[in-house]
């Protein structure tokens, strides 16, 4: 079974790109026989399919993700609260999940946006270099980010900005918490800025969402000019509450950043 899941998650890194039976049993540290012989399990399932000289993921990972992802009722609604928002529904907007050092994209909505350099659904970024990740990182007691980046590799350089040390991105953490919301500068992508926010779950045992939107750098510095910035913040927190809560439904005060839930009416 673990080999199995070895040859999906290669296939799966390989974004399509048919690999032949030698490079997976590389991959895998399996021998030539053996691992024909898992490929061909995988085939019989649909999970995997030849194409030319190798294998690629079946259509039946599809349904299974298809699935997996139509048990997340927060990410149908973040469509739709995507498109019904008159701010979101012009940006590229993302939801994604925390995934040990890394963040998981679950959904994407592309608006209006002229911006196509960012993480598709399914998708895996460091989370210390994105805004949903340091959203997401946040959330947790400093010992248990210190602890997660003990056991993992050496931060990536996707930029002259990323981030590349857990000193730096402690100090990153502390700024998002004060402020309520994270940013990216460039760290990933440049001239891209990310603003994210997090989604709290709705029961015990579910995992926190970050919601983020992804911009061009349209500012005199590093962010996005400040207008812009906190009319986009503004829907993010509002989005994330109603995510959070399908029952609220947030008003904005004039002037804030955040959104307020009104009380519930009487009777």
């Amino acid at each position: 079974m673990s080999r199995a899941v070895r040859v999906l998650s290669f296939l799966a890194d390989s974004r399509g790109v048919p690999q032949p039976l030698t490079e997976i049993a590389r991959a895998v540290g399996a021998a030539k026989s053996s691992t024909s012989n898992v490929c061909a399990v995988l085939e019989e399932s649909g999970l995997v399919q030849r194409r030319g000289p190798g294998y690629v993921l079946g259509r039946r990972t599809v349904e299974l993700g298809g699935a997996y992802l139509a048990g997340f009722d927060q990410v149908r609604e973040f469509y739709r609260i995507c498109a019904q928002s008159p701010v979101l529904s012009h940006e590229l907007v993302q939801i994604a999940v925390l995934d040990g050092t890394d963040v998981l994209y679950l959904a994407r909505h592309e608006g209006r946006a002229p911006l196509r350099l960012t993480a598709g659904i399914g998708d895996r970024f460091p989370a210390a270099l994105t805004a949903v990740g340091n959203a997401l990182l946040a959330e947790l007691p400093a010992e248990e980010v210190d602890a997660r980046y003990r056991r993992a590799p050496d931060f990536p350089r996707l930029t002259d900005r990323s981030t590349q040390t857990v000193e730096r991105l402690q100090t990153k953490l502390a700024a998002t918490r004060a402020r309520g919301y994270a940013l990216d500068e460039g760290e990933v992508f440049p001239n891209v800025v990310g603003l994210a926010v997090t989604v709290p779950a709705r029961l015990s045992g579910e995992q926190t969402l970050a919601l983020g939107v992804s911009t061009i750098d349209v500012g005199a510095g590093r962010v996005p000019a400040g207008e812009h910035r906190t009319t986009v913040l503004a829907a993010l927190h509002e989005a994330a509450a109603l995510l959070s809560n399908p029952m609220a439904v947030p008003v904005l005060r004039a002037g804030a950043g955040r959104p307020v839930a009104p009380t519930s009416p009487a009777g």
